[in-house]
């Protein structure tokens, strides 16, 4: 099962993650988070230390940003995906893989996040087979696009019969690994975590990552 590890905001944390078997970290490039980490300090230190990053992907989380403002960070930041996390539209995703393909930038692969409630219709997740390439499944139900720490209804997945493969996200903590051990579902490819490992925001106790971590591939080889 994979695991993202997001609202990654330290050189410490960073690079302590890429230890860990985390196949994704994440850092939010939306100013309203209090996990915002554009700035010229990371940045020069993610250029300095690329070659952590052999083993795990960076993804960059965005909120209804501007098209240059997402090919701009993917290459200053040597982003592998971009996670659009508002309203974006197929279009949106689509445009963005025809500037990397039509240019040298550097591109990136895209996770288009849903946010479910009890009434969430999983067939507006359709126009995005093939212009995304990975699904995010988060918490929906509140006014802006940050997360809430609270889980959504998992039992809504059987709604979800579409191709493309997602992650699950929203509220996800230490004591849920049995919960993920049980859920069965084609698609389900992984976990999305965030705040309830975090001491404060945008900085995570690894110890209780790595433990996570650890239990989540020993019940998946079981």
């Amino acid at each position: 099962m994979k695991v993202k590890v997001c609202g990654l905001t330290t050189p410490d944390n960073l690079t302590e993650a890429t230890t860990l078997g985390v196949d994704f970290v994440g850092m939010i490039f939306y100013d309203k988070s209090p996990r915002y980490v554009d700035n010229p300090e990371l940045k020069k230190w993610l250029e300095e230390n690329a070659s952590l990053f052999t083993g795990t992907k960076k993804v960059g989380v965005f909120v209804n940003a501007e098209v240059d403002y997402v090919l701009n960070a993917v290459h200053d930041y040597q982003l592998d995906y971009v996670q659009l996390h508002g309203d974006e539209s197929a279009g949106y995703c689509s445009e963005l893989k025809l500037l990397w393909s039509v240019n040298t930038l550097r591109s990136a692969r895209v996770i288009k996040a849903f946010r479910i409630t009890e009434d969430f219709d999983f067939n507006q997740t359709a126009p995005y087979t093939g212009s995304a390439d990975l699904f995010v499944f988060d918490t929906g139900g509140h006014q802006d696009h940050g997360g809430t720490g609270e889980q959504w209804n998992w039992d809504l997945l059987a709604n979800y019969t579409g191709p493309t493969s997602f992650l699950l996200s929203g509220g996800i903590g230490p004591k849920d690994l049995e919960k993920l051990r049980k859920l069965d579902h084609p698609q389900f490819v992984g976990v999305d975590i965030n705040s309830k490992f975090e001491t404060r925001p945008g900085v995570k106790d690894m110890e209780v990552v790595a433990k996570f971590v650890k239990g989540l591939h020993a019940e998946q080889n079981t």
